[in-house]
C-alpha cells in the first residue's frame, strides 16, 4: 500500500492551468447568442472534485493575471472549495502582451456530432510560471498528495521543468505523487512535439507513484502500444493492457498504482466506460459501464482520478479504490461542465448498484 502521511494541512495539493469554460449548451459555438461559464483545468479538476465530491482539503497553483477574467475564474475556484493561497498574480497590461488568462470554447457533441473544443490559452500566466515563483518545499511539508498531469507540463518549456521540479521536491518531503498523462497533440505541436512530450514525461515518470492515462497517452508520451487492441473491451484486450502495463512499471519501478480509463465511443453520447488498475503484480478490472449515456464527457477522466485518488489515501482496497474512480467518473459526464456535480453518497449508492430511479 502507499505510504501516506499521516497527518497534513491538505490532503492534495495540484497544479495547472485553470481556464473558464464557455458552453453553448445544446448549440454550436459559431452559432451562439449566450454561454454558461465553467471553471476547468484537468489537474485542478481533480482538486475540486476531491473537495466537492468527497470532502477532502484541496489546494491548487496555478497562475492568472490579475484582472476582470482571472477574478472571475477565482471566484469560481472558491465555489468549489479549493483553497486559492497558492494563486500566483501577473500584472496585467491592459491587453494581454505579457500574460493573459486561458479560455475554452466547448460543444458537449450529440449522436454522431463528436464534442468539439476550441481553446485560446496561448502565454497564459500559468505558462510563465517557474519553480522560483513557488515555494514548493513550504508546500509539500503540509501536504500528503500532489497531483499534476501532462497538460501543465505542456504548456511551455517553464512549465514542463516547473512540473519536473515540483514532482522531485514532493518526493523530498515524502509527498505521493500522481500524474494524469493528458496527451493534448495540439498543446506539444509548438512545445518541441512528439520528441520533446517523450522527453519531459519520461523524465517525470521517476518520480511518479500513481501514473494515470488511457491507451493514447501512454503510447503518445512514454512510448509504450498495446497490441492486438481492437477498441473493444474484451479478455484479449485487458490481457494486451496487462502486458503494457507491466511493462511500463518495469521500466519505472517507482509506480506504485498504473490506471488506465477504458472507453469505446459508439457516439458522442453513448460510451462503453471502465478502467483497470495494476497494483502489487495484480491487475484489478473496475466497474463495467456499456452503453453509458453521457450529456458532457469533458472531464470524465479527470472525476476518476479524483475518486481513485480518494480511495487511495482513505486507504481502501485497490479494487474499490478504482470503483470510486469509475463510479464518479460516469456520474460526472451526466452533468454539464468540466467538473463534477456528484456526492460522495452517490458515487458510493453507484458503486453499490444503484441505478436511476427517482429518490423521494
Amino acid at each position: 500500500m502507499l505510504k501516506i502521511k499521516e497527518s497534513a494541512e491538505f490532503d492534495l495539493v495540484s497544479m495547472g492551468e485553470v481556464m473558464l469554460r464557455f458552453d453553448p449548451g445544446e448549440g454550436r459555438i459559431k452559432n451562439a447568442r449566450s454561454f454558461n461559464v465553467w471553471e476547468g483545468g484537468g489537474e485542478y479538476n481533480a482538486a475540486r472534485g476531491l473537495r466537492r465530491c468527497f470532502g477532502m482539503k484541496t489546494a491548487v497553483i496555478t497562475a492568472f493575471a490579475d484582472n476582470e477574467v482571472g477574478r472571475l475564474a477565482e471566484d469560481l475556484i472558491l465555489q468549489g472549495g479549493v483553497d486559492v493561497s497558492y494563486i500566483k498574480w501577473l500584472p496585467f497590461d491592459g491587453v494581454g502582451r505579457e500574460a493573459r488568462n486561458g479560455l475554452n470554447f466547448v460543444e458537449r457533441g450529440f449522436g454522431i456530432r463528436g464534442a468539439k473544443s476550441v481553446s485560446d490559452r496561448a502565454n497564459t500566466a500559468i505558462s510563465k510560471l517557474s519553480a522560483k515563483d513557488v515555494d514548493f518545499d513550504e508546500i509539500f511539508a503540509k501536504t500528503k498528495w500532489f497531483h499534476t498531469g501532462g497538460i501543465y507540463a505542456a504548456l511551455s518549456e517553464t512549465s514542463a521543468q516547473t512540473a519536473l521540479e515540483a514532482v522531485r521536491t514532493a518526493k523530498k518531503h515524502g509527498v505521493i505523487v500522481s500524474f494524469d498523462l493528458n496527451y493534448r497533440a495540439s498543446l506539444w505541436k509548438d512545445n518541441g512535439g512528439l520528441t520533446h512530450c517523450r522527453e519531459v514525461c519520461r523524465e517525470i515518470a521517476k518520480y511518479v507513484d500513481v501514473m494515470i492515462g488511457n491507451e493514447e497517452d501512454f503510447t503518445a508520451c512514454l512510448g509504450y502500444k498495446i497490441e492486438g487492441n481492437d477498441g473493444r473491451f474484451s479478455e484479449l484486450n485487458l490481457n494486451s493492457y496487462e502486458k503494457m502495463i507491466r511493462k511500463a512499471s518495469g521500466d519505472y519501478p517507482n509506480f506504485e498504482v498504473v490506471a488506465t480509463t477504458l472507453r469505446t465511443v459508439k457516439s458522442a453520447t453513448v460510451n462503453d466506460w471502465s478502467a483497470v488498475l495494476f497494483a502489487e503484480d495484480k491487475l484489478y478490472q473496475g466497474m463495467n459501464f456499456p452503453n453509458l449515456e453521457i450529456l458532457d464527457r469533458v472531464g470524465g477522466g479527470d472525476s476518476f482520478a479524483s475518486g481513485l485518488i480518494y480511495g487511495l489515501l482513505t486507504g481502501q482496497d485497490f479494487g474499490v479504490a478504482l470503483n470510486y474512480g469509475v463510479a464518479h467518473g460516469a456520474l460526472a459526464m451526466t452533468t454539464p461542465g468540466d467538473t463534477s456535480f456528484a456526492s460522495k453518497a452517490e458515487v458510493e449508492a453507484l458503486m453499490s448498484g444503484g441505478g436511476a430511479r427517482i429518490v423521494r
